[in-house]
């Protein structure tokens, strides 16, 4: 009885690993049908995929500008921004959820295959998933994958539909300014609007826009024209 309960809890931790890396393996070069929080958020869905190539590289160095600069010299965690997330949930006594940290990594890992949430469940799979992530695809398609699947305005999912809902155009026509806005909403994306901006947002606009411009070899990895 114990051999076969032995057996069983061997086999479901093995399943836990397997399926997961299996389907990092496929989105390695398949596009990810849908997602988590797509599932979750229900209703209509805007999501349409296209390849790095048909993205404007202002869009790539933005993202990397507002979201993680260390994206090509990280294993997929900034130790420096964990550590003062960490330093806020220790200090913050009547708040206890985990904010910030988080790479483009751990973002792509956390949509492409987990719910949304802050517990430190969550976050463990995310950890270990961004490992597989970093381990298994190179930094262009995590980038990638990132752009398409996040999400840029209420139920509107990837750089083309986002380029399509605020600036009626394709995700390759966005300008370094349009490019900077939709970066800049990234945080919040159901309350701000790249199209339609706040004194805060067209503010956060203009200075990722002008570092974005400076980003040079922090962007390398991602091999953009």
């Amino acid at each position: 009885m114990v051999f076969r309960v032995f057996k069983i809890l061997l086999l479901v931790m093995a399943a836990a690993l397997i399926v997961p890396a299996a389907i990092v393996l496929l989105y390695r070069e398949v596009p990810p049908p849908v997602t988590p929080l797509m599932l979750m958020r229900g209703g209509a869905i805007h999501y349409d995929w296209v390849p790095m190539t048909r993205i404007a590289p202002a869009l790539a160095r933005a993202v990397l500008t507002a979201e993680d600069e260390n994206f090509c010299r990280h294993n997929g965690f900034d130790t420096a921004a964990i550590q003062k997330a960490l330093d806020q949930y220790l200090d913050d006594e009547e708040d206890r959820t985990l904010r910030g940290g988080s790479t483009i990594s751990q973002q792509t890992a956390k949509n492409v295959l987990l719910w949304p949430d802050r517990t430190w469940l969550r976050k463990g799979l995310e950890t270990a998933l961004t490992v597989m992530i970093e381990a298994l695809w190179p930094k262009r398609r995590i980038m990638e994958v990132y752009l398409n699947i996040v999400e840029w305005a209420p139920a509107v999912y990837g750089a083309e539909a986002a380029a399509r809902h605020h600036f009626q155009k394709n995700a390759s026509q966005l300008s370094a300014h349009e490019a900077a806005a939709l970066a800049a909403v990234l945080p919040n994306p159901r309350k701000w609007n790249a199209s339609n901006p706040g004194p805060y947002v067209r503010q956060r606009t203009d200075t990722l826009q002008g570092r974005a411009a400076r980003v040079g070899e922090l962007a390398a990895c991602l091999k953009l024209k």
